[in-house]
């Protein structure tokens, strides 16, 4: 059974700054909650209960984050506020955090590295802090999905959407075999290709369940595209002595690594909201037709 999961938070999300000057571009809300926490509670409804995040310089806020904060706890009771108490407390108690510092941005394969002490021996799941997962079956979040394809064949799976060809320099692209409806067992993984060199249109999305024998690639990887240890190209070279399987989820991605998408998002979770969707989609229409008359 895998039990841990690592969460690489250590980048300074230049893309939306200013915000990120002085707070970590993983506590930027979705709605009303960090992005980082939709990621550590995918994990726990997925079965995890050990989560190692990654982080960096001026990443303190995530820390406290997670951690119970008691003159607030005490503030809510002494206002008779049940629900906020009931809600805070349960951001502490999602899953056992701990952390550790990268002492330089050096990658994504850098920073998982940063994680093999921990993780040990054991099989692990690594999820994107800057990417949300919407599963179509609520009971069976994408983390589960890719846990259910692990236990079966017991090799690494990756996530993998469908994208446009003219997309897919900007990802990671796998190729491989159908082997059952949604699953491929891998021949071939290209970070950033060509269009023309793309062996499929299908893309690593984020989600990633891995045996710790990707350390051992990871520590032989020598610095790729951009000077950093690409992830993607020790994922290469362990595909040629490991079976890896990549799974074309059935949910959404949320991109949130840009301002765009991030805006998209907090509509996307503001519309489902039961407390403020109604009123909300009722603004977004009024203004969007006020925007057509102008």
């Amino acid at each position: 059974m895998v039990r841990k999961a690592v969460i690489p938070a250590a980048g300074f999300g230049t893309r939306f700054l200013p915000a990120t000057k002085s707070q970590p571009k993983e506590m930027l809300p979705i709605v009303d909650t960090p992005t980082i926490q939709y990621v550590v509670e995918e994990a726990a409804r997925s079965g995890i209960t050990d989560v190692l995040m990654v982080i960096g310089k001026s990443k303190r806020a995530i820390e406290e984050h997670f951690y119970r904060n008691f003159e607030l706890e005490a503030e809510l009771v002494e206002k008779g506020k049940a629900g906020e108490l009931e809600q805070i407390r349960g951001i502490s108690d999602l899953v056992n955090i701990h952390f550790v510092w990268q002492k330089e941005l050096n990658g994504l394969g850098d920073a998982v590295f940063y994680a093999r002490d921990h993780v040990g021996s054991e099989p692990f799941v690594l999820l994107l802090g800057d990417t949300l997962m919407g599963s179509d079956d609520p009971e069976r979040p994408i983390t589960r999905q890719m846990l259910d394809v692990y236990e079966r064949y017991h090799g690494s799976v990756v996530a993998v959407e469908e994208i446009p060809r003219a997309k897919v320099e900007r990802y990671g692209i796998i190729g491989g075999d159908l082997i059952d409806p949604d699953l491929y067992k891998l021949d071939k993984l290209v970070e950033k290709p060509r269009e023309e060199d793309a062996p499929s249109n299908l893309a690593i999305a984020g989600r990633y369940v891995f045996t710790a024998e990707i350390f051992d690639y990871i520590a032989d990887t020598k610095p790729g595209k951009n000077g950093e240890i690409q992830l993607t190209d020790a994922m290469a070279r362990m595909l040629e002595d490991h079976a890896m399987y990549a799974l074309n989820f059935h949910g959404t991605r949320y991109d949130i690594g840009n301002k765009l998408d991030f805006l998209k998002t907090n509509v996307v979770f503001g519309l489902e909201r039961e407390d403020v969707g109604p009123a909300f989609r009722e603004f977004i229409l009024k203004t969007a037709a006020r925007l057509e008359t102008e």
